[in-house]
């Protein structure tokens, strides 16, 4: 019996082809690219069906797609279409990735980063998306553990980090992001929080005091360098406060707004809002610093 003259050997298919020996007769064990028939000698053989399927395989290998996901494609159990989008999301991951370490890079060569900032750039460079939440989950869950009342708001708006930094992130963004992850692994930094979350639990929360109102005053003394105990600072003071307060009263209201203020966490708000898209707002921790240190001058 004569040997079908339609069919090809290893070698003539590798012409066809493009591809190697080495690389057929490998996909051929390994099942892909089963021989159509063997010659009276053993050789195997192949017919045109195999010239396609190897051709959709090698370009399948170009993409970058597993011998698994390619041989489930070659066994119809999966579509083209499926694979690539799975390894099209994949790629979408990756290069996301390389994005951000090249800003991160971009960012050290700017910043002149010591040791330890580098290494901590270097581990976050790393985190996905999710593991940078739980950063800051977790910042959240040790702070307001057992805390009740209306913290639980400010626990929510604490954790309103973006799932995700924008593809091309801003040498701002690279820098909030690295500075908050800092801030939140600062053990000084959660003890305040803890401390000013467990004071606003104290009791219904409070309309804010009368000269937070007119904060306005005490950011142009500030901008005009008035010292808080001088009588022109003083005579700032008594258009904030009503001027029958007495020293104890006047104490009590500079501890109070020392309590709820700390630069730190400022900063913090400041840092989601440049992560979040957010306009920037003038820091209001300096002007109350200024009233309180007016307020002790004159208790």
């Amino acid at each position: 019996m004569n040997e079908r003259t339609d069919l090809f050997g290893i070698g003539e298919l590798a012409r066809r082809t493009g591809l190697t020996v080495r690389t057929i007769r490998f996909w051929s064990d390994l099942g892909l690219v089963p021989p159509t028939a063997r010659s009276a000698a053993g050789y195997r053989r192949y017919d045109l069906a195999a010239v396609a399927r190897l051709e959709l395989l090698g370009s399948l290998r170009e993409l970058g797609i597993g011998l698994d996901d390619v041989r489930r494609i070659l066994d119809r159990q999966a579509s083209v279409q499926d694979v690539a989008r799975a390894h099209l999301r994949a790629l979408d991951a990756e290069f996301r990735t390389l994005r951000l370490r090249r800003a991160v890079l971009r960012s050290i060569t700017r910043r002149g980063s010591t040791t330890e900032e580098l290494r901590l750039m270097s581990d976050l460079a790393r985190l996905s998306a999710r593991e940078r939440q739980q950063i800051i989950d977790d910042f959240v869950a040790e702070v307001f553990a057992g805390v009740d009342g209306p913290p639980a708001g400010l626990a929510q708006a604490m954790r309103a980090l973006p799932a995700e930094l924008p593809d091309e992130p801003t040498d701002e963004e690279v820098d909030a992001w690295l500075e908050l992850a800092e801030l939140v692994a600062d053990p000084d930094f959660r003890r305040r929080v803890r401390e000013m979350a467990v004071a606003g639990t104290t009791g219904e929360p409070a309309p804010p005091p009368e000269p937070m109102t007119r904060l306005d005053l005490a950011r142009a003394a500030l901008t005009a360098g008035t010292e808080p105990a001088s009588a022109e600072g003083q005579a700032v003071l008594d258009e904030m406060v009503d001027r029958a307060l007495t020293p104890e009263q006047r104490r009590e209201l500079a501890d109070s707004l020392a309590t709820f203020t700390d630069r730190r966490v400022e900063r913090y708000w400041q840092l989601i809002g440049v992560l979040n898209g957010r306009e920037p707002f003038p820091p209001a921790v300096p002007p109350v610093e200024w009233l309180i240190a007016a307020l002790r001058a004159r208790s």
